[in-house]
């Protein structure tokens, strides 16, 4: 997986960054025992998958040709393999 640029983009990082955010506001109200509070990081946690599919759809992301996994190569047989050894 290191090979491949998965996450490595502004519309990634700003995503996650936004959720993360979200997530930590989310988590100190629930500790606060505030409901509001809970549901306004839940939102945030949203608004960064919005953004980032936002920013990706902009061109802040990975090329289209970039997303689909490179497809396996055929083996050759050991027939195949007899006869361009001879």
């Amino acid at each position: 997986m290191a090979g491949h640029n998965h996450g490595h983009t502004p519309a990634a990082w700003t995503g996650v960054t936004i959720a993360f955010i979200g997530f930590c506001v989310a988590g100190a109200f629930t500790v606060a025992a505030n409901p509001l509070g809970f549901w306004v990081g839940m939102v945030i946690i949203v608004l960064g998958g919005v953004v980032g599919a936002a920013m990706r759809a902009a061109g802040l992301g990975l090329p289209k040709a970039q997303h689909s996994l490179p497809q396996p190569q055929p083996q050759p047989t050991a027939q195949a393999q007899a006869q361009t050894q001879q």
